[in-house]
């Protein structure tokens, strides 16, 4: 890879299309559609030199470019529902080399996740430093312990549901958020991913660590950034 021109891109994937809630990415949040409320956080935080969206919807990148954010037209091979966070991220990775761009790191900023802060970014970036990770995943405090959940079987019973033994129940548990990714660029494309040797976790509380998939999700959402308006 050529000598870096940018310490730090911020990328936000918005496909056009999502199966639980159409459209979810434009859809208008507590007054501005999903996605700016990423693209307007990511312009706050001054350690982001540059911000590109990537998708395959002409909507999504008409606004980002009126954001002076970089646009990158998704190919419809990473627009269905089976393609993969990281060709996207490669794709955009390659695409901006092409013109000259070679960031040092890659945020990785979902648009449904609206609620995480700049200090959230921030935060996340001065860890990497401090730590001299690879990389930064944010996580939350889990609402259950895990052994509480399992699957079912067709009938519906309850048999063996739980373990005989219970796990020691004093013990904090911690979920993706989806709200943060950082790495390196070229430990993304070394790892094909942000999961690798000398990770560490980034803590959020749970009322920004709203991903949202569902209506339920997004009227939750929007609640929650009424309240903090208020």
């Amino acid at each position: 890879m050529s000598a870096f021109t940018h310490k730090n891109l911020a990328i936000i994937p918005a496909r056009s299309g999502s199966k639980r809630l159409p459209k979810k990415n434009t859809k208008n949040l507590n007054g501005k559609p999903l996605i700016k409320w990423t693209i307007d956080l990511a312009k706050q935080v001054n350690e982001i030199d540059l911000t590109a969206i990537t998708s395959d919807s002409s909507e999504i990148l008409t606004m980002a470019s009126q954001e002076n954010c970089i646009t990158i037209q998704r190919p419809d091979y990473l627009a269905s529902d089976t393609a993969s966070t990281f060709d996207t991220l490669l794709h955009t990775i390659e695409h901006l080399a092409n013109t000259g761009i070679y960031p040092e790191n890659i945020l990785l900023l979902q648009p449904t996740s609206p609620l995480r802060s700049k200090e959230d970014i921030e935060n996340s970036l001065s860890l990497l430093d401090e730590k001299e990770a690879d990389s930064i995943i944010s996580v939350c405090p889990s609402d259950h312990p895990p052994f509480w959940s399992n699957t079912l079987k067709s009938d519906l019973s309850m048999d063996s549901f739980l373990e005989n033994d219970i796990p020691n129940q004093s013990k904090k548990y911690y979920r993706l958020n989806g709200a943060i990714y950082l790495t390196k660029t070229s430990l993304l494309i070394k790892n094909k991913g942000f999961f690798m040797p000398n990770s560490f976790a980034y803590i959020m509380p749970q009322e920004r660590s709203i991903d949202i998939d569902t209506s339920l999700d997004f009227e939750f959402c929007d609640f929650m950034l009424k309240r903090r308006q208020n």
